[in-house]
């Protein structure tokens, strides 16, 4: 990827104002922002663009409930409002389509106290989400396909909300605005060894050093060590690895119809027609990449709640882990005794709603500017305070 010198420092060691590490979602929009800032940015990549978290296929983009609403739910609800306009921008800049749709969404309703709760929540969403979106309870779905009628014996909701996009068009489009930039270097197939936070200088894999003015920990699982590393606490345990298994379909959907959510599966038809179902959510695994059984039960449950791809053959498989920190919530921010480097993992199920405007609060914070209020419960902070010594056995990698 074509791309201008970062610059040189003192006795003409590479140099750049941002260094981030890892080129998934998040890293890429960081680096995206950080240039239109006028930064210098080199990004670093130990496999390739999307080589991890963020190479899937799913894509939802889901708020959480409008109830009991608090820092975390407005953070990520104005972050799927701005996405759509992110996205445009983007498109426009590369000529490149990102599959984004705000399709909305259904949730199937089984019991009575569901219905009852989702009915409590109308008032609450037409507050919580600024009277922009609908949030509706009906007794039936629209069609008796999309999901069955069976899944829903006390009614659905439907809310308008919620999107969807298309991971690997999201991330091409990502990578391609950053070719057009003069002020990165993007540079994959290369890791990051060490961090001298007071000398501010990372060593590379390829055996050189870069002086930065800020390092972002942009790099998923591999994060958590680093930033515990980094504050002076190499035992704490500040998070781990839940693999996602996902699926591919070929069903010719209509690419308009909204995403379908149930008892931890996702059901969503994307630009082409395709139909991605997932995921898994696993604690304990084998293999890190590597699709099993658990897989073929939510395809088998996928099928049941929506009949429209009960014959619709599958043509990709996938699996990969993501990043769950230790307080569950986005790990964003300074790290504690070295605030020259910065932590931007952790957002486990939600990073790809989330993570422009998290790439918003971060360069705030490098250039001193005004961004978006960062919640309490994505500090370092706070997260080390609900941190134990980890057992010190490797971490899967991705």
């Amino acid at each position: 990827m074509g791309i201008a010198d970062s610059g040189t420092g003192q006795g003409g060691q590479p140099q750049a104002d941002l260094l981030v590490v890892g080129a998934g979602v998040a890293g890429l929009w960081l680096s995206i922002k950080a240039a239109r800032a006028g930064l210098s940015v080199t990004l670093i990549e130990r496999d390739r663009i999307g080589a991890g978290a963020s190479g899937g296929f799913l894509g939802a983009l889901m708020p959480h409930s409008p109830e009991r609403w608090n820092e975390k739910k407005d953070f990520q609800f104005r972050a799927l409002v701005d996405l759509e306009t992110e996205i445009a921008a983007l498109e426009n800049e590369t000529g490149l389509p990102c599959g984004y749709r705000r399709v909305g969404r259904i949730l199937p309703l089984h019991t009575e106290r569901a219905r009852e709760t989702a009915l409590d929540n109308i008032a609450q969403a037409r507050t919580n989400w600024s009277g922009r979106f609908q949030f509706n309870v009906a007794n039936t779905p629209d069609r008796h396909d999309w999901p069955s009628i069976l899944w829903a014996p006390r009614g659905i909701v439907h809310e308008t909300l919620s999107a969807r996009l298309s991971p690997p068009a999201l991330l091409a489009a990502l990578a391609a605005r950053l070719g057009q930039m003069p002020n990165v270097l993007v540079r994959e197939g290369v890791a990051l060894t060490g961090i001298s936070h007071r000398e501010r200088r990372a060593g590379l894999s390829d055996g050189s050093k870069l002086a930065f003015g800020h390092i972002a920990l942009a790099n998923g699982v591999d994060a958590f060590s680093m930033i515990a590393e980094a504050q002076g606490a190499p035992e704490l345990d500040l998070g781990g690895p839940v693999k996602g298994q996902a699926a591919l379909l070929d069903a010719g959907a209509p690419p308009d119809l909204p995403v379908v959510y149930h008892d931890g599966v996702y059901v969503l038809v994307h630009e082409n027609g395709l139909v991605a179902v997932g995921s898994t959510s696993e604690r304990q695994f084998d293999d890190p990449t590597g699709t099993d059984g658990q897989l073929d039960d939510v395809l088998k449950r996928a099928r049941k709640l929506c009949p429209l791809i009960g014959d619709a053959p599958v043509v990709g498989r996938w699996a990969g882990v993501r990043p769950r920190a230790v307080g569950r919530d986005p790990m964003l921010g300074p790290v504690p005794g070295a605030p020259h480097v910065l932590a931007m993992t952790g957002g486990f199920k939600i990073t790809f709603g989330i993570a422009h405007r998290m790439a918003d609060c971060l360069l705030a914070h490098v250039t001193g500017s005004e961004g978006p209020v960062c919640p309490e419960s994505f500090s370092v902070e706070a997260h080390t305070a609900k941190a134990k010594p980890s057992a010190h056995r490797p971490l899967p990698r991705s």
